[in-house]
């Protein structure tokens, strides 16, 4: 019929059957024309109908459109040409093939629809349709055909069609042109991200993305230059999807769980051990335990709505699912072309006699497979990392949401840190598992199609492969199993070393007065030692796991020929049977690999996945019992109201009716644990109700007992959202007395406040907390204690600025809890608790008349006030209230977050006001402001000099310099790398080695033509074959194992390196340095060092040389290939720089855009109930998905950059495929097949190496940071050596006498001098007591003395020699110090004396004895072996004092200093001090630095500092006399003549 149709033949096989081959013209014109125009026809109307449903604003008319629009209508008008000329050939004689009318007539058709649809893009974002430029791509691919034909026939000299020719070519071109332009994105107005406008060619090989890439060469990358992503991946649209589905599932669960309940309650009646097929795996006893966990949480354990949370995932986005289904089948089949290919060509090399279209037809068909393959590869990849992003985001804003609204008693079975893992940890896992998930069902089609084809080559043979590859799995699991152990193991060690180094930074100070260093650097290298062994261990195993991985494809190799050879004589090896088997056995070699990794993270996500279900599934907060009512009389009322923090125990709040009215200020007393706080949680609705309620008329603001202060300004914290006001702002600041403290920190109200509010003082916090709800403005103020934290002249002042009668509040509704007696007098009305419920309220006076429980308790507090009648106020001026004497800022774990519920702490409270006041140390008001003031001049005046004491941390952008490469491969031994190198080479040597040799092993078949193969020819073709694999798996063992040594030699010369010259580095280092800083290079760093780094560096070698192997092998077969290698290489290494230079910091972008999401989490968690009671819980909201959208856009950049360079390199890849098969087919009359099959099975391997080598390469730039970061410490300026060529005469220091000469230090060298010019002397066995105000230079003499600061002037001469010409340890060991604060460190007691073991036990135990410690340690169970735990915290403050005097009594140098300690003892230790070093140390030379002046009043003289300079210095008894500045000192201290003092 077709015939007919264009009057010649359709096919005919004879046209191909020719060196000449062309298709019938006939076939060209109908099927080729018709393909294209059918998958137009067929899509077109969807894609209308989808852009008439989804259309936006029309966007204006551009060059690009008009262009194609001008083209598509000069088609058109060809068209209408050609339908002319057929029509006017018509009148004439012949008939025309109907072929002549129907085509033009159908291509003037489609040109209108292609018009239309390209008018109709017009309403799109994306301008240019995908279908569009699939049907330009089909339409010139079609044509080709037509083409060349048409070319032929001229060429032949035929021009009797010449008119038709002439438009078909003109037609062509103009097609070539438009598919040129479509190339091009147009930009749109609406949309400032190129990934949304780009045209379907840019997409799928993300060309959009250049732009970024190249910024990211020229200058490291900013936040602004990232695109933010798209509408439908921004957190909000994400989360409002996911919810609907949420919802449903979660109900449907819900029911799912009431009906197992209900079975479980019908089935638990008769037997007990009905939980045990549940549990089946787990032994009796742990079943007892769970049992016993139930009843204490209540069922809790298993009572959660499950197998709901993917459900609803699936649904929300099962689309890009599917299509990502859909990519990774097509790449899968494609996939097993390539092996069918290579046989084809192959045989073509073989037979000589094939024509030559046909080598290059496969050419070509290998670079299109290819080509589809990895563009579906790299969609693939794209959307399965979107998907990972996209859920990552929904699981994350999911849970923040659901941190808004759990219920108490769900939030109580989670501390702060497992929530935010929740958001970090469990949230990650299900990202990765998304990657994953697809090679589930792709694994096994894998498998079962390389088993297939396998078969088909090598029938039963290929299972004797397969067998070994499956044999080898376990033994790498077991392995694997094993390293893990190692590593848990070192992880032990590695805390044990980060312990000690932690305790070595913080008591740094301590070291160097003692010159203790060296003992310590010991312990830590030893700890380092046992470390690095197991480093070597697990070095070794992973050399076995590579070897063994290694060995895999060579051993199946070797395996399955052998048995293929010799199970039957007539089996001969070609060149198609064994090269198609090679790349069949690689690509099986990927999903067995896999297979265990799949399973893992599945197994991992399925335990994130309960622990999510469980916690996005818990009950919400049920606030009905709060009724807010607008119109109500009363401000607040409570009927009946009864509330419990657990449904399970009894209530907390017992029946309270409670009327207040607006305008009111009522006082909540009561003693500790009577219900307070929980009255006030009642009423924000932060408790479950047990029945009544609670009306509330208007807005509530709370300001809770324990300040909740968020990361940000202290201004940010005031404002909580609200427009900025300055007068009111001001007003706030000054009623809240913060004006004070603002003048203080740097930068006033703008200064920075660290997380958890770590840089403020409780009562600072508690004001700002305070000033933060006045600021907002309510109807009703809940103020939860908020005077606890204050001074109490900070109480007083607050009160009436805000909280009393005439201060800011005057007008609101304000209940405030309170411990303060004296301001009840001033308030409306008291409400007396007692276990829950109101034992009494009404005014001051009617209640003191009742004499009921309130008397009793205001009898109980007027006791406890101070002996003068005056308030007492202890000397930690603020101090928190939950933690009595809470330690000075710098000491407060990092975690004070994990405060379980209110109601326990109020339960557990043990400090009430009345026992604080009995606190140690008692000093009167009037002294406590005077010192107060004192503090605030000194930090004034170190705001002035060195404002900013932490240094910023330097971070290195850019390239990593080559010293830092250099410098660690050093670290491993020049010798070492030349012979690791030579071990890689040898093994790369082999490989070839081994294909040249199969390449002649196949070639026998020719020879032998498969009659009469000798056996011994076969056994030797097989035993060499296996000895060459045996080698190559051999040689990466040994570069492996020596790799392994060569790196843990690097890493424990780096560690060594850096702990010296840490442990050598002056005191202001550490003063300017956070200790987090120094640890996170022994942490972090190290570990990278340790385990990473060689891994990447190994890899690295390993994919260079097999690239350079696979090189070579293509040159040695057609060394005209070396040509074409020199053009890709430039282009792949500038794809490299490129690449590398944006990824690198993107990465660094995703981590610092990272960690704010988590520390908002774990702050909005801390502070839900302000955040609640403000109702704030939208901005929170909106905070955290800005916060997750910034990171997501990093995220999503570096894996677009990540998709950008496999795309590119792929197709590098496959142009060196595609290249080596031209070649083989150009230059095959000097090739055999063999040749071809080893040079093109490698070939298809190199892909995927050439990936892995920028992705190792990359790796290694990032973790080479690691060595840049340590240098970086290592380099530190360090102090004086610790001994010189100088040494001090033996027995030195023999008298003690020190002279000052003109005597000038300053801290660092940008500050000004605090000693300016010193000049005494002080003789042999005097006692010297150093006075002065804060800040006069005292501590700076003794840190002069120890030459921690070097002088800046002047000299110190003890016992004739000058200090500074003596090395640090030579003096250092030589003076005594007994320092300020007393630091231990975790060890046994001895080491803490004596951690040189330089001293009897008997010398030991003297020691103790005149420290009045000997009966406290003989009495411990293990004596002087004792272990004491950090910092000392298992012994009181008294006891670790009295072992500082210990450690000075066995020192017994001429010299000792006495810092003296402040508030830290009580005064029976402190009279033993003293008593001990008059008697002990009545031979030595004393210096004593005194805060209180009776220690010193015994001395011989008095040194009064003043400046830096010293302004008195004679005995007490004349400094008496005349009325100095030292006078005046002992006058306040209320000392009248020497003898007055007593202790």
């Amino acid at each position: 019929m077709l015939e007919k149709f264009c009057n010649s033949t359709f096919w005919n096989s004879s046209f191909l059957d020719s060196p000449e081959a062309d298709l019938p013209l006939c076939f060209e014109q109908t099927v080729l024309v018709w393909i294209p125009l059918g998958f137009l026809w067929l899509l077109a109307p969807w894609q209308l109908l989808h852009v008439y449903r989804s259309k936006i604003k029309r966007s204006p008319i551009t060059k690009l459109y008009l262009t194609k629009q001008v083209l598509v209508g000069f088609l058109l008008i060809l068209a209408a040409i050609e339908l002319a000329l057929v029509l006017t050939e018509d009148s004439g004689q012949a008939t025309v093939p109907a072929i002549r009318y129907t085509n033009p007539s159908l291509y003037l058709g489609t040109w209108l629809l292609v018009l239309l649809i390209q008018h109709s893009r017009r309403w799109c974002m994306q301008k240019d349709s995908w279908f569009l430029s699939l049907f330009w791509i089909l339409s010139v691919l079609c044509g080709v055909f037509q083409f060349q034909t048409l070319i032929r026939t001229l060429l032949k000299g035929s021009n009797s069609n010449l008119a038709y020719s002439c438009l078909f070519f003109i037609c062509y071109a103009l097609q070539i042109l438009i598919l040129i332009l479509s190339a091009f994105s147009e930009k749109d107005a609406s949309s400032n991200n190129p990934s949304l406008t780009a045209s379907f060619l840019s997409s799928i090989t993300f060309s959009w993305y250049d732009s970024i890439i190249m910024k990211g060469y020229k200058q490291p990358l900013t936040l602004e230059d990232i695109w933010d992503v798209d509408e439908e991946m921004k957190t909000k649209a994400l989360v409002s999807t996911f919810e609907k589905h949420m919802v449903g599932e979660l109900q449907k669960a819900r029911k799912a769980l009431q009906r197992r309940q209900r079975r479980k309650t019908q089935g638990n009646t008769g037997d007990g051990l009905h939980g045990l097929n549940k549990n089946q795996s787990q032994s009796q006893d742990i079943l007892v335990l769970e049992e016993v966990k139930k009843k204490k949480k209540s069922g809790t354990t298993e009572n959660f709505p499950k197998s709901w949370l993917v459900k609803a995932l699936f649904k929300t986005f099962h689309v890009i699912l599917l299509k990502s289904f859909f990519l990774k089948l097509v790449h899968d089949l494609l996939m097993f072309l390539n092996p069918q290919l290579l046989k084809l060509l192959i045989s073509f090399a073989n037979t000589r006699d094939t024509y030559v279209w046909t080598g290059y037809l496969y050419s070509v068909l290998f670079f299109v497979v290819a080509l589809v393959q990895s563009l579906c590869l790299q969609g693939y990849f794209q959307m399965c990392f979107r998907l990972g992003v996209t859920v990552r985001t929904t699981i994350m804003v999911s849970i923040y949401r659901k941190a808004l609204t759990l219920s108490n008693q769900a939030r109580k079975q989670y501390t702060v840190g497992e929530t935010v893992n929740l958001m970090s940890v469990d949230a990650q896992k299900l990202m990765d598992v998304t990657s994953y998930l697809h090679l589930l069902w792709s694994n096994i089609l894998q498998i079962t199609l390389s088993i297939y084809f396998l078969w088909a080559e090598l029938g039963p043979s290929v299972l004797a492969g397969i067998g070994v590859m499956i044999l080898l799995i376990p033994v790498n699991g077991i392995l694997a199993s094993k390293s893990r152990a190692v590593q848990v193991k070192n992880m032990k060690n590695k805390d044990k070393r980060l312990k000690i180094m932690n305790e070595i930074l913080s008591g740094m100070k301590i070291l160097k007065y003692f010159a203790w260093e060296p003992s310590f650097k010991n312990q830590v290298h030893e700890l380092r030692k046992k470390e690095l062994k197991n480093l070597l261990t697990f070095g070794q195993m992973q050399s076995v796991m590579v070897f063994l991985l290694y060995l895999t494809p060579v051993l199946v190799s070797v395996v399955t020929f052998s048995v293929y050879t010799l199970v039957d004589s007539s089996n001969i090896l070609d060149a198609e049977k064994a090269f198609t088997s090679i790349t069949l056995f690689n690509i099986l070699r990927f999903p067995l690999s896999m297979f265990p990794m799949v399973i893992s993270s599945m197994l991992q996500a399925s335990v994130s996945r309960d622990r999510l279900e469980k916690y996005l599934g818990g009950d919400d907060l049920d606030t009905s019992a709060i009724r807010h009512d607008c119109s109500f009389d009363k401000a607040v009322q409570f009927s009946e109201a009864s509330f419990t923090w657990d449904q399970n125990s009894e209530a907390t709040i017992r029946d309270v009716n409670l009327d207040i009215m607006p305008g009111q200020l009522v006082a909540v007393v009561g003693t500790v644990g009577s219900g307070k706080s929980s009255l006030m949680s009642a009423m924000l609705g932060e408790m479950e109700n047990v029945h009544g309620h609670v009306t509330i008329k208007g807005t509530i603001a709370y300001v809770p007992q324990q300040s909740w202060i968020q990361n940000g300004t202290i201004k940010d914290n005031i404002l909580f959202g609200s427009e900025f006001n300055e007068k009111r702002y001001q007003q706030i600041l000054e009623a809240c007395a913060l004006l004070q403290d603002l003048e203080v920190l740097p930068g006033g109200d703008l200064a920075e406040i660290g997380e958890k509010g770590i840089n403020l003082s409780g009562g600072q916090k508690q004001r700002i907390s305070l000033a933060r709800a006045i600021y907002q403005n309510s109807d009703i103020y809940v103020l939860d204690d908020p005077l606890s934290a204050v001074d109490a002249h900070v109480g007083k002042h607050i009160f009436s600025k805000v909280l009393g009668p005439n201060g800011l509040l005057k007008g609101k509704t304000r209940l405030l809890v309170t411990h303060s007696i004296h301001f009840l007098p001033q308030v409306d009305e008291i409400v007396v608790l007692g276990h829950g419920t109101i034992l009494e309220k009404g005014s001051y006076s009617s209640l003191l008349a009742k004499k009921g429980s309130f008397a009793k308790i205001l009898k109980t507090f007027t006791k406890q006030t101070g002996p003068e009648e005056e308030a007492t106020v202890n000397e930690d001026t603020e101090e928190d209230d939950d933690c009595g004497l809470m330690p000075s800022v710098e000491e407060i774990p990092e975690d004070v977050a994990s405060l379980t519920t209110k109601r326990e702490n109020s339960l557990h409270r043990t400090l009430s006001r009345s026992s604080r006041s009995n606190s140690r140390h008692r000093k009167s008001l009037r002294n406590s402001l005077k010192t107060r003031n004192v503090n605030t001049l000194k930090e004034e005046q170190e705001r002035v000099k060195g404002q900013k004491l932490i240094k910023k941390e330097f971070i290195q952008t850019g390239k990593v310099k080559f010293s830092i490469y250099l410098k660690y491969l050093g670290a491993i031994g020049w010798y070492s790398i030349f012979f690791i190198i030579l071990a890689y080479v040898i093994n790369s040597v082999a490989y070839i080695g081994s294909n040249l040799w199969l390449s002649a092993w196949t070639n026998d078949s020719k020879t032998y033509n498969g009659t009469n193969y000798p056996a011994s020819q076969r056994d030797l073709r097989i035993g060499v074959y296996g000895a060459l694999g045996f080698v190559q798996g051999a040689f990466v063992l040994i570069a492996n194992l020596w790799s392994a040594y060569g790196s843990t030699h690097a890493s424990n010369i780096l560690h060594r390196q850096l702990l010296s010259s840490i442990l050598r580095a002056p005191m202001s280092f550490f003063d300017t340095t956070p200790t987090g800083r120094i640890m996170n290079r022994f942490a972090g760093d190290i570990s990278t060092v340790d385990d990473t780094l060689p891994l990447s560096l190994r890899s690295w070698i390993l994919c260079f040389l097999g690239i350079i192997s696979t090189l070579v092998m293509i040159c040695t077969a057609t060394p005209v290939f070396v040509i074409i290698i020199i053009p890709l290489g430039i282009i792949y290494v500038s794809v490299q720089i490129f690449y590398v230079a944006t990824s690198r910091q993107l990465k660094r972008l995703d981590s610092v855009t990272r960690s704010p999401i988590y520390s908002h989490f774990s702050e909005t968690v801390s502070g839900l109930s302000v955040i609640r009671a403000f109702e704030h819980q939208q901005r929170f909201l909106q905070h955290n998905e800005m916060g997750i959208d910034t990171n997501q856009k990093c995220v999503f950049s570096w894996i677009i950059s990540n998709r950008w360079l496999a795309v590119r390199l792929e197709l590098i890849g496959n142009l060196i495929v595609f290249f080596s098969s031209l070649m083989m087919v150009i230059y095959k009359d000097n090739l055999s097949g063999d040749t071809v099959g080893f040079v093109l099975s490698n070939a298809l391997n190199i892909t995927q190496t050439l990936n892995w080598l920028v992705r190792m390469t990359s790796e290694i730039e990032t973790n080479i940071v690691a060595v840049e970061r340590i240098n970086e410490y290592i380099k530190v300026e360090n102090e004086a050596p610790w001994v010189t060529d100088k040494r001090p005469p033996p027995g030195w220091p023999s008298k003690g006498e020190i002279q000052f000469n003109n005597y000038q230090v300053r801290y660092r060298p940008e500050l000004d001098l605090v000693l300016r010019g010193i000049t005494c002397d002080i003789r042999s066995m005097e006692k010297i007591g150093v006075v002065g105000r804060t800040g006069a230079g005292k501590s700076s003499l003794t840190n002069g003395l120890f030459r921690i600061l070097e002088a800046a002037g002047g000299q110190i001469i003890i016992d004739g020699v000058d200090i500074a010409s003596i090395g640090l340890h030579d003096l250092r060991e030589k003076l005594t110090i007994i320092p300020q604060d007393p630091i231990l460190f975790s060890g046994t007691l001895r080491m803490n004396l004596d951690p040189f073991n330089s001293h009897s036990d008997e010398e030991i135990w003297k020691a103790l004895e005149l420290a009045h410690l000997k009966s406290f340690v003989s009495g411990l169970q293990l004596g002087l072996s004792h272990e004491v735990t950090e910092a000392g915290d298992n012994l009181s403050v008294g006891q670790r004092q009295l072992l500082c005097l210990a450690r000075a009594l066995l020192r017994k140098s001429k010299i000792l200093i006495l810092d003296e300690a402040t508030a830290a003892v009580d005064l029976e230790t402190d009279r033993l001090i003293q008593t001990t070093i008059q008697k002990e140390f009545s031979h030595c030379t004393t210096i004593t630095i005194a805060h209180r002046l009776h220690t010193i009043m015994d001395s011989n003289k008095i040194m009064v500092l003043d400046n830096g300079k010293i302004v008195e210095y004679s005995s007490p008894q004349e400094l008496l006399r005349k009325s100095g500045p030292f006078y005046l000192m002992a006058k306040e201290a209320g000392i009248e003549s020497v003898d007055s003092t007593s202790f």
